[in-house]
């Protein structure tokens, strides 16, 4: 309990559901909440600030739920005497034990980021995180799909699954999100999935990948191992390097950094900057294999 927050009763009319949006509350851990109030009543009190002239809710959306269910018609609360902002912040501190969801910190760092007009380093500052962690945080609740936030609310779509569609285009996670749903992938096979989906070359390649993974798939057969000799793999590496290449040098030609969120664009170069050392080795090892000794007849 805050210090600062006075305990009243305050009737479930009363509250504002403001920051809901921030939270994910499933039926089952409303039901769970509805059983334990059934029991043994309130135990801890919800946290409420005032906004607006409003009371407005800030820890405690599934005990207003669950005591909706129940017919109550009120529940004890603390005061705390808190700006918008800071109730916000406050979601962090009260649940940092608990821990939230990955979409829900993105969601928490979006809400300040745009309505509060905070700063990506002022939001790292007051959370105590990286810069870099609240830019990852704002690329995913801003790049995933307004469909596919609602099924993660609704519970169609779990948190991490939704997380791995995230990777891909808005409209590539409106075709693949209905495969995990219907198949009931893991999040393990949804990483699978994203993965094969980006390699795809065009859309007619991604939409007969889609429909294969729609299939119900039964036992794999057993098929004679086939190892791979050393050729083979440098083949097979040779093609997955020009293919990547080639699709890294697609997407820096459609949108430059320049058009890109400042705090998007300084990670996606510093990353661009770590590979070149990388890219700067492959040449010279390329050139060895193809010419051995050639520097020194040059020389």
């Amino acid at each position: 309990m805050d210090a600062r927050s006075t305990t009243t009763t305050v009737k479930l009319t009363e509250l504002g559901e403001r920051l809901s949006q921030l939270r994910l509350c499933s039926e089952a851990d409303v039901g769970r909440m509805r059983d334990s109030l059934s029991r043994v009543g309130q135990l801890s009190a919800v946290e409420v600030f005032e906004s607006g002239g409003e009371r407005q809710l800030l820890d405690g959306f599934k005990r207003l739920q669950a005591a909706r269910q129940l017919g109550w018609s009120a529940l004890q609360a603390h005061e705390l005497p808190i700006g918008i902002v800071e109730a916000k912040l406050r979601i962090a501190t009260v649940h940092a034990g608990r821990g939230l969801s990955e979409l829900e910190e993105a969601w928490l760092v979006q809400s300040l980021y745009r309505e509060d007009r905070l700063t990506q380093p002022q939001i790292g500052q007051r959370l105590g995180m990286h810069k870099s962690w609240v830019c990852r945080r704002l690329i995913l609740a801003e790049g995933l799909n307004a469909e596919l936030q609602a099924q993660v609310r609704l519970g169609l779509l779990c948190v991490r699954a939704a997380v791995e569609l995230g990777k891909l285009s808005r409209d590539n996670q409106l075709k693949a999100a209905p495969v995990v749903v219907r198949r009931g992938l893991t999040v393990r096979q949804t990483r699978l999935l994203v993965a094969q989906v980006q390699d795809c070359e065009s859309e007619d390649a991604r939409a007969t990948l889609l429909e294969g993974w729609q299939q119900p798939r039964g036992p794999r057969k057993a098929t004679p191992k086939q190892t791979r000799s050393e050729a083979d793999w440098i083949s097979a590496d040779t093609a997955s390097v020009r293919q990547t290449a080639a699709r890294l040098i697609a997407r820096l030609a459609s949108r430059p950094l320049s058009a890109m969120d400042p705090g998007v664009a300084e990670i996606i170069a510093q990353a661009l900057r770590t590979t070149t050392p990388t890219l700067q080795l492959l040449i010279r090892a390329i050139d060895e294999a193809i010419d051995p000794g050639g520097k020194e007849r040059m020389s």
